[in-house]
């Protein structure tokens, strides 16, 4: 099996895996979302001002966050009062559908509507991989400059929503935002983005907002590079012109494999 073909297996395996996982989820009615950002984007303090504030408003919520090493960010996000899980990588440099579902074993308590999975910091890997989400967030800092979608454009392709981070350092880095936005728009148009900021509690209350739109039904934006297109109906065909190839969802990254039709039911509840 060549490398290709061996990418196209384990991508299409995951898809699988995270299908049943979001079923899973639904029937106990928890809504995923998936944060992918940078290292150093600032998304663990602004997840634990999201947490906080959903506290506040008494939304039963919980949070996976992963890394390579180290449970800081479990015990920054625990600070919240929310119940946090700390899942170690051992070295890989994303999640996996499979990892989410056995750290969430016997764990996630029963009245959660929203679970956050903070995956590892990179712009790369975990663009590939569905986890089971509804709602995948990608962030951005400032100071990261308003390039960054162009270079990464399967992870902001594959967005249904774009969250600017440390808005309060946009001045000192010269943060041409506008630029930003049209950058954005050129590999997913019409996704909204988001401005925030940990420090102030900007955007705090628009992004658990989002996330409890998705819990109750709302659509997400359908980006071009979806994580995963089973979820959205085929565009109807012109009979006037040839059909349009369907979006790749792993884009550039990784060749896309087509959903086999008699994948076996989803695995048992997780709870």
């Amino acid at each position: 099996m060549c490398r290709s073909d061996l990418r196209q297996a384990v991508l299409a395996k995951n898809d699988g895996l995270a299908e049943g996982l979001r079923d899973d989820l639904a029937r106990q009615g928890v809504t995923l979302v998936n944060l992918l950002s940078s290292p150093g984007s600032g998304k663990t303090e602004l997840l634990a001002r999201v947490l906080a504030r959903a506290g506040e408003r008494g939304v039963p919520v919980a949070a996976l966050t992963a890394d390579l090493a180290t449970e800081n960010d479990a015990e920054r996000l625990a600070r919240s009062g929310a119940p946090v899980r700390q899942l170690l990588t051992d070295g890989l440099c994303h999640l996996e559908a499979r990892q989410v579902r056995a750290r969430l074993a016997d764990w996630l308590p029963p009245d959660t509507s929203v679970l956050f999975v903070e995956n590892v910091g990179n712009l790369v890997c975990p663009a590939a991989y569905d986890l089971g989400e509804t709602l995948r967030i990608v962030l951005m800092a400032v100071t990261e400059g308003e390039d960054k979608p162009l270079k990464y454009p399967t992870a902001f392709g594959s967005a249904h929503l774009v969250v600017i981070t440390k808005t309060d350092l946009a001045g000192p880095a010269g943060f041409d935002e506008s630029l930003f936005h049209e950058n954005v728009h050129r590999v997913n148009p019409g996704v909204e983005i988001i401005r925030s900021c940990a420090r102030t509690g900007t955007g705090v209350g628009t992004v658990l907002d989002r996330a409890l739109a998705a819990r109750d039904g709302t659509p997400p934006h359908h980006p071009p590079l979806a994580p995963h297109p089973h979820h959205h109906p085929a565009p109807v065909s012109d009979p006037h012109h040839d059909p349009a190839p369907a979006p790749d969802p792993h884009h550039h990254d990784h060749p896309a494999s087509a959903p086999d039709p008699h994948r076996p039911p989803a695995s048992a509840p997780l709870s």
